[in-house]
């Protein structure tokens, strides 16, 4: 079953995906406490996750991959959220601070080339933060939350990849290690089984949380595929044919 955008919504709209939202979202923040002025953006499906730092971030965008879909974020206000081809995003070299990857590489059939992009687009003291699917834990085994669909990585496949793509691995970190399970006792206290699950299974956890950094000085590697133009970001819920009127690049500056 391939998992879209609306499939995410409905999932993160549930009770436990709540519960991941407020887990998950904490890491996230522990990893960034200040992103003051930042230019932050969230490839994949990761408006739950970047909903943190509206008021602090600027500019703040969620790019969805065309693949998935895009649904509009957030539901009141000026949109936020883009679709794009995650392999050529509409981004200026260098111009993000943050970069949050979530719900994208395990399912990306161009891994090595969305992370090629991700440099791209990443300043040289950015940072770059993925959230992926533990291969050794549970959560990958239950195809009742989006963990459970693509292919998982264990941290020595992922720190591979990244290294393949010019990024060293900074910190690790490691989430998730309630069961993935929509039971009353497991939602109505999830710090006590994720801390619980720290200490009987810390190996299995759910996600595996990784922060990188870019290797300034590697070499830029020509493109595999040229195309005649750039897929241009299309605000969500626009149509084909109302898309074919934007033009031009996402801008960095505020």
């Amino acid at each position: 079953m391939h998992l879209d955008a609306l499939d995410l919504k409905d999932f993160y709209g549930s009770p436990l995906g709540l519960v991941v939202r407020r887990l998950l979202g904490r890491r996230l923040r522990t990893c960034w406490q200040d992103v003051r002025g930042a230019r932050v953006f969230g490839i994949g499906y990761s408006a739950p996750y970047l909903s943190a730092f509206r008021g602090e971030a600027q500019p703040l965008g969620a790019l969805m991959p065309a693949e998935l879909g895009a649904v509009p974020w957030p539901e009141q206000g000026q949109s936020l959220s883009v679709l794009v081809d995650a392999t050529d995003l509409p981004l200026i070299d260098e111009c993000a601070d943050r970069l949050l990857l979530v719900h994208m590489l395990e399912g990306s059939e161009k891994s090595r080339a969305l992370l090629r992009e991700l440099w791209r687009v990443l300043a040289p003291n950015g940072r770059l933060l993925l959230i992926v699917p533990n291969r050794r834990g549970l959560w990958a085994r239950v195809d009742t939350t989006p963990f459970g669909h693509g292919s998982p990585f264990s941290r020595s496949q992922l720190a591979k990849l990244l290294r393949e793509a010019m990024f060293t691995p900074e910190e690790w970190h490691y989430a998730l290690h309630m069961p993935p399970f929509n039971w009353r006792i497991l939602l109505r206290w999830p710090w006590f089984w994720e801390r619980l699950g720290l200490v009987l299974w810390p190996a299995f956890s759910g996600v595996i949380i990784v922060e990188a950094t870019k290797q300034v000085y590697a070499a830029v590697p020509v493109r595999e595929v040229k195309r005649a133009r750039r897929m241009m970001p299309v605000p969500a819920g626009v149509t084909p044919r109302k898309a074919s009127r934007v033009r031009g690049p996402i801008a960095s500056s505020n």
